[in-house]
């Protein structure tokens, strides 16, 4: 399995690619995930439901990876999956619980992501990482 982290910018779909190719060598399945942030109260919104929160958060995640999804071609195996938490640790956690052959991301997301802290996340699973991790270069 190749676990592959969507975020909704355009450039983790381009991963995609890549990603799609290195399944079909390798006769494996992709694992499109997206990591939502946790509602720790810090930004509590009053009547909002925990349980409402986390489904429309869920809801989100799962239409960035349907779109991510639907540009692959080809008869790849795809599942897709929304985790809740600090996305380095969530993804590497994943790929150690799916006994991932490896991680494909870009360098940097375009997401919703302030700029001082773009690449972290990749940096991140980098130094966490159970298994091989390939960094896709941003386009310069």
């Amino acid at each position: 399995m190749i676990i592959v982290p969507v975020d909704g910018s355009d450039r983790s779909v381009e991963v995609l690619t890549y990603a799609k190719e290195m399944a079909e060598k390798y006769k494996t399945e992709l694992l499109l995930i997206n990591v939502q942030p946790k509602n720790d109260g810090t930004f509590s919104i009053e009547h909002v439901d925990d349980a409402d929160w986390i489904k429309g958060k869920e809801e989100f995640g799962m239409e960035r990876l349907r779109e991510a999804a639907e540009r692959l071609t080809g008869d790849v195996p795809v599942s897709m999956k929304v985790r809740f938490g600090i996305p380095s640790i969530e993804i590497t956690s994943e790929a150690k619980e799916q006994g991932a052959m490896c991680i494909v991301m870009g360098s940097r997301g375009n997401g919703p992501v302030v700029s001082a802290i773009l690449g972290s996340v990749s940096y991140g699973v980098l130094h966490l990482s159970p298994c091989p991790v390939t960094i896709i270069p941003s386009k310069l």
